[in-house]
C-alpha cells in the first residue's frame, strides 16, 4: 500500500458500515438491495460480525460506525432494530459505534429518536432519503431535528443517487431527488448546532455538496460507496486542500471492502497529514472519540 505508516497505527475509523447480516442484506433491504446487488455484482450473503471485525483489522482499521436503519413506510420492509444495533454494539463495544435510525414518516420518530439516545446510548442516527421517501427540508420535520440538536449527537444524510432499485421498473418507486444534499442545506442552516455528516461524494451533486461542507461548519461528508478512482477530481482536489479537515474514510461495507478501498486511496499520493486527517482524525472529532 502507498502509505504503509499510516495504517500501521490501525486507528483509521470506517464512517459508513452496514450490517454484513439478514437483517440489513435480506430484511430490510430487500428486493430493492437485490436488484443494486445485480447490476453492481456485490455479494448479498450474509456474514458473522467476528469475520467482518477480523477483515477490518487486517486493513488497518481500528474502528467502524454501524448504522440502523428504517425505511418501512415508504418501502414496506422491516427495519434493522435500533435495539439489535445497540446488542451488536454491546457486543463487539471496542470495535463498534451505533448510530440508530428513525423513519421520519411515523408519528413516534421523536420519541424513538429520544430512546436510541438516553436509554440505548446509540451514539447518532443515519437517515437514507431515497429509501425513506422523505424531503429534509420539509417544515413537518423541524421536531426531528430540533430535537437530535438537543440530544447533542450527529447525523448520517444520504448524498446523491442511490444504486437501491436500480434498472428496476420505475426503480421501486424511490426518488433520487431526495438525495440532492441542497435540501440538506436547509437543515443545516436552521439548527446550526446539529453536526452533519453528508455520505458519499453526492452523485450527480457533487459541485453542490462541496459547497455545503465549504460554507457550513456543521457539515461534513464521507467517501464511502466509492471506490476512490471513480471518485470526482475534483471532491480529491476539496479533500486534500479547502476541506481537509472535514472529509472522512467510509465504505458502505459490505457493498465495499476496507482492504480495496485503502489500497486505491494509498495510491491517490496524498501527503500523510491529509491521510491521517481523512483516516481517523476529522472522524475522532466528529464522533467524538
Amino acid at each position: 500500500m502507498g502509505s504503509p505508516t499510516v495504517l500501521e497505527e490501525s486507528r483509521a475509523i470506517d464512517t459508513h458500515a452496514h450490517q454484513p447480516t439478514s437483517e440489513f442484506l435480506h430484511d430490510a433491504g430487500g428486493q430493492m438491495m437485490r436488484d443494486a446487488a445485480d447490476r453492481f455484482g456485490a455479494d448479498l450473503e450474509p456474514d458473522t460480525y467476528e469475520n467482518m471485525i477480523e477483515e477490518y483489522r487486517a486493513a488497518g482499521v481500528g474502528r467502524a460506525v454501524l448504522l440502523g436503519w428504517d425505511a418501512e413506510t415508504n418501502t414496506g420492509n422491516p427495519p434493522v432494530p435500533n435495539d439489535y444495533v445497540a446488542e451488536v454494539r454491546d457486543e463487539h463495544s471496542d470495535f463498534f459505534i451505533g448510530f440508530g435510525s428513525v423513519d421520519p414518516l411515523k408519528d413516534d420518530c421523536v420519541e424513538e429518536a429520544i430512546r436510541c439516545v438516553e436509554d440505548l446510548d446509540l451514539s447518532g442516527f443515519k437517515f437514507q432519503q431515497i429509501a425513506q421517501g422523505f424531503d429534509p427540508s420539509d417544515p413537518e420535520h423541524e421536531e426531528l431535528w430540533a430535537t437530535i440538536e438537543d440530544l447533542g449527537v450527529p447525523v448520517v444524510f444520504h448524498g446523491g443517487n442511490s444504486t437501491l432499485g436500480a434498472c428496476s421498473p420505475g426503480g421501486r418507486g424511490l426518488k433520487i431527488k431526495y438525495g440532492n444534499p441542497m435540501l440538506i442545506d436547509d437543515v443545516a442552516a436552521d439548527y446550526p448546532d446539529l453536526q452533519i455528516l453528508i455520505a458519499h461524494p453526492a452523485y450527480p451533486w457533487e459541485k453542490e455538496q462541496l459547497a455545503i461542507c465549504q460554507q457550513k461548519g456543521n457539515v461534513y461528508m464521507d467517501l464511502s460507496g466509492w471506490m476512490p478512482r471513480y471518485i470526482d477530481e475534483q471532491v480529491l482536489q476539496y479533500a486534500q486542500s479547502l476541506l481537509a479537515d472535514k472529509v472522512m474514510f467510509g465504505t458502505d461495507y459490505p457493498m465495499l471492502e476496507p482492504e480495496p478501498w485503502l489500497e486505491q486511496f494509498a495510491a491517490l499520493d496524498f501527503d500523510e497529514v491529509t491521510q491521517r486527517k481523512i483516516l481517523w482524525e476529522n472522524a475522532e472529532e466528529f464522533l467524538d472519540l
